[in-house]
């Protein structure tokens, strides 16, 4: 039955304890017990499967609002929770609809203008306001718990306690604390029991882990009242009491990556992605659906440095591109139930249709949102892409300083700093984003700027800015001075996605990238003359890379000057509409470019 999008899901808040929901009664015959060969009678055995999804990131349709068409890519996958509802229908069906469960990793309300729209043009938290759509996408699915993202805290704590209002599943999160009683803000697990036709249930315990780096990322939301203490730590203190309580299996559902790396360096004393430390480290885990790092691992397996037991790890591509299968066999033995095997697998999303059910629903929704990024706010002298953005200086991305630069330097004018120059970062956020010669929609500009980052001004010296220059050329892969160009193979070395590649304005310089890493800025210079280290600039920044996003030198620890609570992108929106029109010969200009001990690459 589809959700009333206007009904006001009231829901017990759950603060400090787990979540228990008690499977139904059931005797699924399939798994009843054999006799072997030798006319003794078999062990006790049941296996059931746990699904997951993670990084959701507002999808529930296989379409790209921004480009107002449905989602494609070069692999030609599908993106949403209308796909993914689909394949939990034929796992349920398969196994069993009691011998499943669904889980999901967390970043789940932010991502797309669907999501933006009912958290910021007709917002959850209005009252009589609407239900989420992913709320009520989740809750027709059903889901039986999620983790929390760090993309959760984007818009505020409110919105966030709305949404968990509206979810008829827990939001997990055993580290995410109270700052001032350091007792768990959300449910830090949910118990699950699942009937076997062999007498006990089997206990199921789904322990939820959010990133550290929310203390970080979204620090003006999340400062002073809540703290994210590492994940060994926390799953070291919980798992042992979920198999106290009983728990038969233990799953851990962490936002956070396998790889053991962090993008914040030494400001917190946690790693950001540690789901393989976590495995490492903690007895006691049967299972971990990893999230956050936007990669596919359909089965990776960890040894325990205590018991020496496997542990197996999943994680599902983003945005409902996959579908995690953990299935786990368990035999009956001294009494209780122990898992046996554990194997994992992932299901694509774009072998099915999307499940009419959820079509339905949220038809009207979808509607809404894609006549509001359809909305003409102003003119475009001549087209800019953002394809060769990571490798050239293009005006598309100027456009995104200029905006910057132009912003602060208003915000300033009546201050002590209003005489400094003002130097601004922007990175190629996607390598499709274009903005139409003609009419300008919202959609063309959002899709310039698909983050929900805000806009800082940070006090920086010329020495700083060469330190932080240097550190965003490390993308650059070295390329002998003699070596084929190839644009697709100069970018992105040791896996540094592409927003963690700033381009600077205000600046000139030159990259070498024959050059290793650490030596390659030169001729860096401002109005014409090289720059000096004690030069005083005003730095337009996201408020990602100004708290330690990617761990660029010297901003993070920067006095700030100023900070706005809108998103860059309301911003850019704002800009336009204001001007009425944007040329591209008024703000484009090369400021950057590569070369080869000297030549230019391009």
């Amino acid at each position: 039955m589809a959700l009333n999008r206007r009904k006001f899901l009231k829901k017990s808040a759950v603060t400090g304890a787990g979540v228990a929901i008690a499977g139904a009664a059931v005797a699924p015959s399939a798994q009843a017990a054999e006799v072997q060969a030798d006319g003794k009678k078999a062990p006790k055995r049941y296996k059931f499967t746990v699904m997951g999804t993670t990084d959701l990131h507002g999808n529930v349709f296989n379409w790209d609002y921004f480009t107002d068409k449905e989602f494609d890519d070069r692999a030609h996958n599908d993106v949403g929770l209308a796909k993914i509802s689909t394949l939990v229908n034929q796992v349920r069906k398969e196994k069993g609809r009691r011998n499943t469960l669904l889980i999901d990793a967390g970043d789940t309300i932010q991502g797309t203008q669907l999501s933006y729209y009912y958290a910021k043009v007709d917002p959850i938290t209005a009252k009589g306001g609407p239900v989420h759509p992913m709320a009520q996408a989740m809750n027709a699915i059903d889901y039986d718990a999620a983790a929390l993202g760090n993309h959760e805290f984007n818009y505020g704590i409110p919105v966030l306690r709305k949404f968990q209002e509206q979810c008829r599943f827990p939001l997990l999160g055993a580290n995410a604390l109270d700052a001032k009683t350091l007792r768990p803000a959300f449910p830090p697990y949910s118990m699950h029991r699942l009937c076997t036709p062999h007498g006990r249930d089997v206990r199921v315990a789904v322990l939820g882990l959010t990133n550290p780096g929310i203390a970080i990322w979204d620090k003006a939301n999340v400062q002073g009242k809540m703290t994210f203490p590492g994940l060994e730590e926390q799953a070291a203190k919980w798992v042992p009491k979920l198999r106290s309580m009983g728990a038969d299996v233990v799953i851990v559902s962490a936002h956070s990556g396998s790889s053991g790396t962090s993008s914040y360096g030494d400001q917190l004393p946690y790693i950001e992605n540690a789901a393989g430390l976590v495995a490492e480290q903690v007895p006691g885990i049967d299972a971990i659906l990893v999230g956050h790092a936007h990669t596919e691992i359909p089965e990776y397996f960890v040894t325990n440095k205590e018991t020496g037991k496997q542990v197996v790890l999943s994680e599902p591509l983003k945005w409902g591109q996959r579908l995690t299968l953990f299935d786990f066999d368990l035999v009956w033995s001294k009494g209780r139930w122990t898992v046996e095997k554990v194997a994992a697998q992932v299901l694509n999303s774009n072998t099915v249709e999307e499940d009419p059910e959820i079509v339905k629903m949220l038809g009207d929704e979808h509607e809404k949102v894609v006549a509001y990024v359809n909305q003409v706010i102003g003119t475009n002298a001549a087209e800019m892409r953002s394809v060769e953005a990571p490798y050239k200086d293009v005006p598309i991305i100027d456009l995104i300083n200029h905006i910057q630069a132009d912003t602060v330097k208003q915000a300033l004018a009546s201050t002590e700093y209003s005489s400094l120059p003002v130097l601004s970062q922007a990175a190629a956020f996607s390598r499709s984003a274009v903005i139409p010669a003609g009419n300008v929609t919202i959609r063309d500009v959002a899709g310039l700027y698909v983050f929900e980052n805000t806009l800082e001004a940070r006090l920086m010296t010329g020495a700083q800015m060469k330190a932080y220059l240097e550190y965003s050329a490390n993308y650059f892969v070295q390329t002998a001075a003699d070596a084929v160009i190839d644009p697709a193979k100069l970018t992105n070395a040791n896996g540094t996605p592409d927003y963690n590649y700033d381009a600077v304005s205000g600046l000139t310089y030159e990259i070498d990238i024959a050059k290793p890493a650490g030596s390659r800025v030169t001729n860096v210079r401002f109005e014409g003359a090289p720059l000096a280290d004690d030069k005083q600039f005003v730095f337009a920044v996201n408020n990602y890379r100004a708290n330690g996003g990617g761990n660029f030198p010297h901003v993070a620890a920067a006095q700030l000057l100023w900070s706005n609570s809108d998103e860059i992108r309301n911003t850019m929106i704002a800009w336009v509409k204001a001007k009425g029109s944007i040329d591209p010969a008024a703000f484009a200009s090369v400021d950057w470019k590569l070369t080869r001990n000297g030549t230019p690459v391009f």
